[in-house]
Order: structure tokens, then sequence, then C-alpha cells
């Protein structure tokens, strides 16, 4: 597995990592940019550099929402659910899933306004919910979307972690996730899809 640089949910050391969790819903001061502060976007690259710079702007648009609320449900999720301190994640993998959420909308008679999204994390233990959210709570959902984090598992020496990790928690995600597209007024089977 190739390491890139990740995002880092929570408290933590600011060196190729960028401190998200703290910051990430904070408004921009009167007169700043209106770059999302250590959001996806704004890890320290223009926009022209972003692999995601060419969409259309409606899609962007959508995927940007998308990426905020799984990157609110991840930051929730870390005390209550995943029982951690910090989270980490590769660089630009939650604005890979909002597009990858939306692409995966885009034939849905209501488009993303009829989806209803739950978002998971994969661990050793099991399957533990992160929460969820409806894009337009004024639309009845057609079709659920689950979006599965997959939890890097413990390499090392686990009786000895405790030492090394500074006596928090810390969990790191992989870059791979699953998403499962499930029609809820249809027989039809659902659809997974596995990215990388």
């Amino acid at each position: 597995m190739v390491c890139s640089t990740a995002l880092l949910f929570g408290n933590g050391v600011l060196s190729e990592e960028e401190m998200i969790g703290k910051y990430l819903f904070q408004r921009p001061a009167p007169g700043a940019s209106s770059a999302r502060r250590g959001s996806v976007e704004s890890c320290g690259e223009s926009d022209n550099n972003s692999p995601f710079a060419d969409l259309e702007p409606e899609l962007r648009l959508l995927q940007q929402d998308v990426t905020r609320q799984i990157e609110r449900r991840l930051t929730e999720a870390k005390a209550s659910a995943l029982h951690c301190r910090s989270l980490l994640l590769p660089r630009h993998m939650t604005t890979r899933v909002g597009l990858d959420v939306v692409r995966a909308s885009a034939d849905e008679p209501c488009g993303l306004r009829g989806a209803s999204i739950h978002v998971y994390v994969e661990r050793e233990d099991g399957l533990k919910p992160a929460g969820s959210f409806v894009p337009d709570p004024a639309v009845n959902s057609t079709f659920e979307l689950s979006v599965i984090f997959k939890a890097d598992k413990d390499d090392g020496w686990p009786p000895l972690k405790h030492i090394f990790d500074g006596g928090g928690k810390v969990l790191k995600l992989r870059p791979e996730y699953r998403l499962v597209k499930r029609k809820l007024y249809s027989s039809a089977s659902p659809v997974i899809r596995d990215f990388n």
C-alpha cells in the first residue's frame, strides 16, 4: 500500500497532516476567502491543482455539499461510535467519495435529492454507524446509499501500541471504500461498488 498524506480529524501533530475536525465548520472572518478552512479543497493547494477542478459548477456544488456532510458525520462519530480521538484518512478521500455519491445518484428520478445517505466505518469488530443525512428533506427518499469506509487493521504489536501512540486512540482509514445503493420502492438487488 502506498502511503499518502492524510487529513487529521481531531487533535494531533500538524506536519504532513492537517487538522480538520476542530476547524471544519468555522465561518470565515469578514473579508476572508470563501474557501472552507480545513476542508479537503483547502489543503494548501489551489483549486487549479485539485483533481476535481474540472467539474461542472452544479456537479461541483453537489459534491462539495455531500463531502461536507460526510466530514461532519465522521467528525461527530469520533467519540461516540468510533471511540477515537483522531481520525486519519487519505488526502482528498472524502472529496472522491462525495463525487462518487453524486455520480451514483445521477440515474435516479430525483437525483441526489431523493437519496438517504448512511455513513459507516468497517472495523475488526464490525460495522460502526457514523451517521446519516438526507440531502433534501422536502423530497421523499427513493433510494439509499451506504458509504462504508474501511479502517486500517492494527499492525505492529497491539500490547505495546499504547506506548507508541501517546495514550490516545487514533483510527486510520484505508483508501478503499464501498458504496451500496438500494432502491427503496423496487425489488431490485442492491448495487455494490468497491473503490480503491
